[in-house]
């Protein structure tokens, strides 16, 4: 076993409970954790954070100077080290119940596990177990094509990728 990989797990672990603490005052109590990477080899360590409100450049600008203090007064990673305190992104993957709640009313990209297809529709509900997709399918009846609105539900667990798409056509 790696001996780098307990460190890089205990180094996360630390970050999301200082977070945690964090999130606690007044100002970041609608903020969580999405995930934190720590790359002993480079000794980058990446926070992916979010918002309920939406998270701004100036707070993860706070949550970087905030957990900074800590690493350099505990010396946790030594005197060089990078770090980025960001928002995940519209290209990375949802992870969590949280940003899927957070995004009901938006296009998803779903990749389901059972057979192994691409789903594209509107995510239309999101609770602790899964989501609910809706999307339109066309299918023969005779000579004729109809257009029928399916709504798939999708536990969390039969998803293996989940993306949020952008459409710029109404803009």
């Amino acid at each position: 076993m790696c001996p780098y990989l307990n460190f890089e797990i205990v180094v996360e672990e630390q970050i999301r409970d200082l977070l945690e603490e964090k999130y606690k005052e007044e100002e970041y109590q609608d903020c969580f954790t999405v995930e934190v990477k720590y790359n002993t080899a480079n000794k980058k360590l990446q926070v992916f954070v979010d918002s309920d409100s939406g998270i701004t450049f100036s707070k993860c600008q706070r949550m970087s100077r905030y957990l900074e203090s800590f690493i350099d007064g505990e010396n946790w990673l030594g005197e060089k080290y990078t770090i980025e305190v960001s928002s995940p992104g519209v290209d990375r993957p949802l992870i969590l119940p949280r940003q899927y709640q957070k995004s009901i009313g938006r296009r998803l990209e779903v990749d389901v596990k059972v057979d192994d297809k691409k789903r594209k529709g509107t995510l239309i509900r999101a609770d602790g177990n899964g989501i609910c997709l809706e999307f339109e399918e066309t299918r023969k009846q005779g000579k004729k094509k109809i257009k029928e609105t399916i709504e798939l539900e999708i536990p969390y667990t039969e998803i293996s990728k989940a993306i949020v798409k952008i459409s710029f056509k109404n803009m």
